[in-house]
């Protein structure tokens, strides 16, 4: 597969610039943040509200040290909460303005999480190869995270596994850096906005007009380029933490 990308110079060049650029229209305010919402529930994301950043590095909820301030759900019914009606994402999202929202993966999507850097590379090879890739949502954090179709739940339960196994440290040698989000878990979507005093947030590089792939289509580039990204001792405490 590398020596059929390096003969693509050209366009990976083109790919590469497209990438560094590539930002979807977002409208300002409080009305652009709903309508993203909106979106991601028309095209199939189960919605719900989560804390958000206060000050800096601290948490909207009321727990002491939060450990994921601003990352995690406001309810601890989250998963049975979250939903794509258009009403009730509406009325969250006009009642809790500064909230941040998560989506529920494992019923309708799965995400592929991965170190920003190898993210970047891996996409890259994708779209250079023809390879159908679905929305991507970037972190000024340092995080890529692709999302797909869902594994869903096989007739052999045995022949499932949670997202919990995934982060596991054994899992790291033959998935350094990925985190298959699927039953049981959550990331955030976008427009939510990072811990921290300098305006991080999260972003749609590619929009939710993008068709889920199978996660199979896109999970050896994704592996391929973490595990670069891990030899080259880059930044590996970004594990990401289990939610």
């Amino acid at each position: 597969m590398s020596a059929e990308f390096g003969d693509r110079t050209g366009k990976q060049g083109r790919i590469s610039q497209w990438l560094r650029g590539r930002r979807p229209k977002e409208a300002a305010g409080d009305d652009g943040r709903e309508a993203l919402l909106l979106a991601a529930a028309e095209a199939g994301l189960p919605l719900a509200p989560a804390a958000h950043p206060v000050s800096g590095y601290r948490c909207s909820c009321d727990r002491v040290g939060c450990p994921t301030p601003g990352r995690h759900p406001l309810s601890f019914a989250w998963h049975t909460q979250s939903t794509t009606d258009r009403a009730q994402i509406e009325r969250w999202a006009r009642h809790q303005p500064q909230a941040n929202f998560i989506t529920a993966t494992g019923t309708t999507h799965d995400v592929l999480d991965v170190p920003l850097e190898a993210g970047r590379e891996a996409l890259e090879r994708l779209l250079a190869a023809g390879v159908q890739v679905g929305p991507v949502a970037e972190s000024d954090d340092g995080r890529m995270l692709f999302f797909t179709l869902t594994r869903g739940t096989p007739e052999v339960e045995d022949e499932w596994w949670p997202c919990e196994l995934d982060c596991h440290p054994e899992t790291m040698d033959e998935h350094p850096g990925l985190r298959w989000h699927c039953r049981g878990s959550y990331v955030l979507v976008p427009p939510a906005r990072l811990p921290g005093d300098d305006g991080q947030a999260m972003h749609w590089l590619r929009g939710l007009e993008h068709p889920l792939p199978d996660p199979l289509t896109l999970l050896e580039s994704l592996t391929d380029a973490c595990a670069k990204y891990a030899g080259e001792d880059r930044a590996t405490e970004t594990w990401p933490t289990r939610h």
